[in-house]
């Protein structure tokens, strides 16, 4: 039996890449096309649904609305889309089950269909009722206190790997990229060194040069040699320059600790 299927986006681009994707499988019929809340909500109010993938930003309303709309006990197993890959790391941290960041990985999508085929092979929706509101609660919801990154997720090969924040000795940046360093392995992450210096505790993590950030226990050496040359050595040995406010942020952060 085919998965009938909804793909609610408002990029129309989006929505031929998913479709195209999709195409490759064999179990999956797409029934519908939604351009914004609206549509989806009166396809699902109206049509038999199997699976949906659900964009949360869409103009008027988005995927939130959708899902108050015609209720958390009542909605189709979902896959939550978007283009914003710190939405995800969040929705992992509440557990949500599956989750895709455009732009759509090939292999993670299949992935993704073999997950969602198992659990409704076995009767089980792909967000149950607690773990969904517990999804709507954690991105919605404003924070009663301030919470940093405790891991991040980043692509390797064919595969997603889990890194933990702790594990990160130094981040480097590279465009619109950053380079996590973990011992003597290296993950490129989707992120601006200033948009991960909102996400990291300053408290552990404090940014010594504009293209570069350090954990700041890692640091074992620091070097000033008159006022234009400044460094820091880290505990494995490596050898990071360092701006002249960069040298002043690391003094005043560990005089903070």
């Amino acid at each position: 039996m085919k998965l009938r299927t909804v793909i609610a986006d408002d990029e129309p681009l989006a929505r031929e890449r998913l479709k195209l994707l999709l195409s490759e499988d064999p179990g999956i019929e797409i029934v519908a096309e939604c351009r914004n809340g609206s549509e989806t909500v009166s396809h699902l109010h109206t049509q038999p649904t199997d699976l949906l993938l659900l964009d949360i930003q869409m103009p008027g309303a988005g995927g939130f609305e959708v899902i108050e709309a015609i209720g958390v006990s009542r909605m189709p197993p979902t896959v939550f889309v978007t283009a914003h890959h710190d939405f995800a790391i969040r929705a992992f941290a509440v557990q949500a089950l599956d989750y895709l960041t455009k732009p759509i990985d090939p292999s993670r999508l299949r992935e993704m269909l073999v997950r969602v085929k198992r659990r409704i092979a076995e009767n089980a929706a792909l967000l149950t009722q607690e773990r969904l509101n517990e999804v709507i609660a954690a991105l919605r919801g404003p924070a009663v206190e301030r919470s940093y990154q405790e891991r991040f997720i980043v692509r390797d090969g064919t595969k997603d790997v889990l890194v933990p924040v702790g594990e990160i000795e130094w981040i480097e940046a590279a465009d619109y990229y950053c380079c996590l360093h973990v011992g003597t392995r290296s993950y490129m992450l989707r992120e601006s060194i200033k948009q991960l210096g909102t996400l990291l505790d300053p408290a552990r993590f404090v940014r010594i040069h504009r293209s570069v950030m350090v954990r700041i226990d890692q640091v074992r050496e620091i070097h000033r040699d008159g006022e234009t040359e400044y460094f820091v050595v880290l505990t494995g040995g490596q050898r990071l320059r360092m701006s002249k406010t960069g040298w002043k942020n690391l003094i005043a952060a560990n005089r903070a600790l």
